[in-house]
């Protein structure tokens, strides 16, 4: 009695019916979650079509050569080990490997807010806040995006200072944005995630949270290029339009990875965008 009570419990599963089947394995699809969750069905052409930029003359510059190795090093901190790969191609790299190493969008967003955040001595960002951006909000706008345009085309390629054209108040700010020409980041990675939860969303929140000023980051998925608008509130999430495209074609990962996405993987939009109203963010503080 034993034996055949032993071999019941055994039968193999291809010999049952396949309605069977699936009820045997409808439990072993709910304890795993991101395997069914959504993939993206449609995509769309992204970017240039037009050769990648040569940026050796960008990469040569002693001044990106130093940034890149900070951040570079901050990036191996925050991950645990480094990538095999050298100069830019690391850093593509490394987000990747970033990007791949939470569950959830909104860790990666998190991680990433401290990766900038160590770039810079720990007392810098809170001491600017209540020195600059609090009594000077207009000089500290122009001041960080002189810095972004001088300090940051190793990662974004070639950017200039222009005018924010419409502030909360309705007025110009003169000096107060940053035009990024073709985003070299974007272009690399080729995933629009990537664009939002590796550099818009925690870059706007280290401005805002951390160095006392508001930034509206605004990427075109057409010719890749990103307008900086400090000073700028950002939309909340569920009506910024960086927040709802679909994914693009050259992107190497389209299946949803994100529990905390997983409602709004349709197959429409990115599967990996964490789309949510700015108000529920939690701050790392």
């Amino acid at each position: 009695h034993r034996t055949a009570r032993c071999s019941r419990r055994q039968q193999p599963l291809l010999s049952m019916p396949a309605q069977q089947q699936q009820q045997l394995l409808q439990p072993q699809q709910q304890q795993q979650p991101l395997r069914q969750a959504g993939v993206a069905t449609a995509t769309r052409q992204a970017g240039p079509l037009d050769p990648v930029p040569d940026y050796a003359a960008i990469d040569s510059q002693p001044l990106n050569q130093l940034v890149m190795a900070l951040f570079r090093r901050k990036m191996v901190a925050a991950i645990g080990n480094d990538s095999q790969l050298s100069g830019y191609d690391a850093i593509i790299d490394l987000t990747r490997r970033l990007n791949a190493s939470f569950r959830e969008a909104r860790q990666v967003q998190l991680t990433t807010r401290g990766i900038l955040k160590s770039l810079f001595p720990a007392w810098l960002p809170g001491a600017f806040k209540v020195m600059f951006s609090k009594p000077l909000p207009e000089f500290s706008c122009k001041l960080n995006a002189l810095a972004t345009a001088l300090t940051c085309q190793w990662l974004m390629g070639p950017c200039k200072v222009n005018d924010v054209a419409e502030l909360d108040d309705g007025s110009v700010g003169q000096g107060m944005g940053v035009l990024v020409e073709r985003c070299r980041y974007l272009e690399q990675a080729g995933c629009a995630s990537i664009c939002i939860n590796s550099c818009k969303v925690p870059t706007q929140e280290f401005f805002e949270k951390d160095m006392g000023l508001p930034l509206t980051m605004t990427p075109n998925y057409e010719d890749f290029s990103c307008q900086f608008s400090f000073g700028k509130t950002p939309l909340p999430q569920q009506l910024d339009e960086a927040f709802s495209t679909l994914c693009f074609q050259q992107c190497p990962s389209r299946a949803a990875r994100y529990a905390d996405c997983s409602k709004q993987a349709d197959g429409a939009d990115c599967p990996n965008v964490l789309k949510q109203d700015s108000r529920r963010l939690v701050p790392r503080d």
